[in-house]
């Protein structure tokens, strides 16, 4: 099968400016674009999603799309209509964007009402939204900066796969006294990746192999487990697409949101510094080692 080459009708250095503000050129019309707008965290209130679909209606083709990173993308805009619909958007408290070597909208799961979330993610998505989507606008970068936050283990959002990943944590916190060995263990028995194990009479959990997850917490009816700490792991270096790198978590657990925005500025502020252009993350992190990248960011 021959496909036809197409090319738009507008001038290049025009399909890349408008790029910049979230319009990518739709491959199969000569002047139309599909505008993407931001979420924030995945989350639109209901003013939010008609605004978006009123939007289709006057500007594009009437059809929104989802994307894989959380963004809504009004189809079929005029290139004509591009300013308009950038206006609309504005009143209505939303914008577009989210392409370039910058940081790019954050994708967050819904840990803040799931039943598994250990974290408010859509907080914490915001905050990371606010001080590095918005406020790093200008900043550029070697390349795109992708940053997903997931409320537990179970990764939903696959934050080892972005170039910066949090995930929520609740560490167990063993009473050994109240421990009694008992020959069915419930903590052993409701682990859903079986890593507590009976030894000597008293239960154990391998902190290497525990992914925090906090099933257990509560399940011992002597409550040998009843405490935890509630914390974020933070992982470097993921990526997903044409090369695929999966992320390394940093050695240490953050116990406040403070501290993981603070991390997170330095892992950008690394990469900005000592990152090579067109190289990402994760490749910066190979060239300088991740024991070092580490040492810089938590030390």
């Amino acid at each position: 099968m021959v496909h036809e080459k197409r090319t738009p009708e507008i001038p290049a250095e025009e399909v890349t400016r408008v790029k910049s503000l979230g319009f990518l050129w739709d491959k199969n019309t000569p002047n139309c674009f599909n505008g993407r707008v931001i979420t924030r965290n995945g989350k639109l209130t209901a003013k939010e999603l008609a605004a978006v679909a009123e939007a289709a209606d006057r500007f594009g083709d009437g059809q929104v799309t989802l994307t894989a990173r959380m963004t809504a993308e009004v189809q079929h805009i005029p290139y004509d209509n591009i300013e308009p619909m950038i206006a609309f958007l504005l009143e209505a408290g939303l914008e577009t964007g989210g392409t370039g070597a910058k940081v790019r909208p954050v994708v967050s799961c819904k840990g803040t009402t799931c039943q598994y979330g250990l974290i408010d993610t859509f907080a914490l998505a915001e905050e990371i939204h606010e001080k590095f989507y918005k406020g790093w606008h200008d900043v550029k970068l070697p390349h795109k900066f992708k940053i997903a936050v997931g409320g537990c283990p179970n990764n939903c959002v696959k934050p080892d796969l972005n170039d910066l990943g949090v995930i929520g944590q609740r560490v167990p916190v063993i009473n050994l006294d109240k421990c009694r060995g008992c020959k069915v263990c419930q903590i052993q028995k409701n682990c859903p990746i079986g890593v507590p194990m009976v030894t000597n009479g008293k239960v154990i959990i391998d902190d290497e192999k525990c992914n925090h997850c906090g099933r257990c917490l509560g399940k011992c009816p002597f409550q040998a487990i009843q405490e935890y700490t509630q914390g974020y792991r933070v992982y470097i270096g993921g990526r997903w697409g044409k090369q695929i790198a999966r992320g390394r978590f940093l050695h240490k657990l953050f116990t406040s949101n403070e501290e993981v925005i603070e991390v997170i500025e330095k892992a950008i502020t690394l990469f900005k510094d000592q990152g090579q252009t067109g190289e990402r993350f994760s490749d910066a992190i190979e060239r300088i080692g991740f024991k070092e990248v580490e040492k810089q960011l938590i030390h």
